[in-house]
């Protein structure tokens, strides 16, 4: 038996989707315990390109058992159209479970969250205004509606009148936008209810059957370790946690079940929204960068920001993930390069340091320190075997890991499942 749980290393987009659907292949569960549609997974297989968003990255194994956990927030609308979206490529989703204990994105939850960005203006902090943040913020004041609750059409009534009573007076009163309709609501919500009710359950039983039986699990996370709330650039961060411990309350599995925390980094560095970025490259090599590995997001479609590795941020993410081993992803990025820098440190009024800082606007006032590492001129992507690899590009590997302190067990090039090496202890 392995509980491995997948976690994004930086500010998100690591190529987390990849390394599952090739994994995934050797498991009997995938579990999604965090987030919500502000992420997107994108998969290359033998079915297609997909951008997943809730669904996790092992529907496309049959014999694959995969769950959308308690820690994820649900828009109803955005899962049907991905299982149709997956029918129409021939995907079947009769593996597919919803926790009932996971909670429900109303329609209030996106229109609040956009109304807020727009009242923040520039210091808005750059969400995908999908309602994640919104529907976090309810589920910790105790006024979320769970997926479980869909069932019960006059309980549900009850709760949304309640409930709605209180977001119309915030919309109207503070926003001044038009209160919204509780029947219009309750209509729609009892059309998902029924299209969603084969794929709900208490998953908990399932899951610790699993373990039980000694099979392989899966914990998929979303977002990245830097967008964490406690321990990221707060408040440019996400609504749930992203680390490794959010993977034992987002999924029911306690923290001594967990055999492997499984860290995703980009070869470089990447991030959407607002927030500080030490190493982000302004101009013509981020810009570069960025075309090259066609870094638009896989939610909103937004350029991502793009940067040298920050070892600093990435010893940090290892740290406080527990990290037992590293997966590299889009090595390949960097063929054709001659030099490639990695940040080793920072220069924060005057004086180095190694430790990523706890306040962000100390962050905002880091330099990075840079060692400057030969590139390679071959074509990483079909190699299959790490002693394959152009020397200068396993030398990088091995300075990522000495940086992070941490081994990296696989690397990625190129967007298809297969394109993956294992290293071996």
């Amino acid at each position: 038996m392995s509980v491995v749980a997948l976690v994004g290393g930086q500010w998100g987009d690591e190529g987390k989707g990849k390394v599952i659907d090739s994994l995934a292949a050797k498991a009997h569960m995938v579990v999604r315990y965090a987030g919500g549609d502000n992420a997107g997974h994108t998969t290359v297989n033998p079915h297609g390109t997909f951008r997943l968003h809730l669904i996790p990255s092992g529907i496309f194994y049959d014999n694959v058992r995969c769950i959308i956990g308690n820690g994820v927030v649900v828009n109803p609308a955005v899962l049907l159209r991905e299982i149709a979206e997956l029918h129409e490529h021939g995907v079947g989703t009769g593996n597919l479970l919803v926790s009932d204990r996971a909670h429900l994105i109303m329609p209030y939850h996106p229109m609040l969250d956009k109304l807020e960005e727009q009242r923040r203006g520039q210091s808005a902090i750059g969400t995908t205004q999908r309602g994640i943040g919104p529907a976090f913020v309810d589920k910790v004041a105790r006024t979320g509606l769970r997926v479980g609750e869909l069932f019960d059409a006059k309980s549900f009534r009850a709760r949304i009148e309640d409930v709605m009573e209180q977001k119309n007076a915030l919309l109207t009163s503070l926003y001044g936008h038009p209160a919204m309709s509780v029947d219009d609501v309750f209509s729609q919500y009892m059309e998902y209810a029924e299209q969603l009710k084969g794929y709900v359950a208490d998953v908990l039983p399932i899951i610790h059957d699993a373990i039980d039986r000694g099979d392989t699990i899966m914990l998929e996370g979303a977002q990245g370790a830097l967008l964490d709330t406690d321990f990221g650039s707060y408040p440019f961060v996400t609504s749930s946690s992203p680390l490794a411990g959010g993977a034992t309350v987002g999924s029911g599995i306690g923290p001594t079940q967990i055999d492997r925390v499984l860290g995703v980094f980009k070869a470089y560095a990447t991030r959407v929204g607002g927030g500080p970025m030490p190493t982000e490259l302004h101009g013509e090599m981020g810009d570069f960068i960025r075309e090259k590995a066609g870094e638009y997001g896989a939610t909103t479609g937004r350029p991502r920001r793009c940067g040298w590795f920050d070892g600093v941020a990435g010893r940090f993410s290892v740290r406080i993930n527990g990290m037992t081993d590293v997966a590299l992803t889009h090595l390949d990025i960097f063929d054709g390069f001659k030099s490639i820098k990695v940040c080793t440190g920072y220069m924060v009024d005057g004086r180095y340091t190694a430790d990523f800082p706890t306040r962000t606007d100390t962050l905002e006032r880091c330099e990075p320190v840079y060692e400057e590492l030969p590139g390679w001129d071959e074509c990483t992507e079909d190699m299959g075997d790490f002693a394959d690899l152009p020397q200068n590009a396993r030398r990088y590997v091995n300075a990522i890991s000495d940086l992070v302190g941490c081994r990296v067990s696989l690397v990625s090039m190129g967007p298809k499942r297969e394109q993956i090496i294992e290293i071996r202890a």
